[in-house]
């Protein structure tokens, strides 16, 4: 599976773990749909929730005027993700990649303003790496 397949799909099960809350392993199945699993989608599902307190304070941190729980779902989902990469997974994935797939992301699962969004607040987080 490719990167960008891994994390869309990491998305979607962070997402459904988020509204839902089901089982990690639950998600990661259903958003495989059939196919065989894949290395780096659960490594950034479990490593998201592993790291959940410290990457939602990340967040918070970086916000003006706004609280995590008014962010969308799907957007807070995909920050969490990508702040996840950018921390823990710098030697592996550079900040520049983790940035763009982030905006691309956005654009296809979020809203009009979504990418904006995204862009702006992960610069912010990258920045004070």
């Amino acid at each position: 599976m490719k990167r960008r397949t891994a994390r869309e799909k990491a998305l979607q099960a962070l997402f459904q773990i988020d509204m839902s809350k089901v089982e990690t392993n639950e998600a990661i199945e259903h958003v495989l749909e059939d196919q065989p699993s894949d290395a780096y989608l659960t490594k950034l599902v479990e490593g998201v929730l592993e790291h959940q307190d410290e990457i939602d304070q990340t967040i918070v941190n970086h916000l003006e005027k706004w609280s995590i729980d008014r962010l969308a779902h799907v957007d807070r989902s995909l920050l969490r993700l990508a702040i996840y990469e950018l921390v823990y997974c710098r030697e592996e994935v550079p900040a520049n990649v983790v940035l763009d797939e982030a905006i691309e992301i956005a654009k296809l699962y979020g809203d009009d303003q979504s990418s904006r969004f995204i862009n702006g607040l992960l610069s912010k987080v990258k920045q004070a790496l």
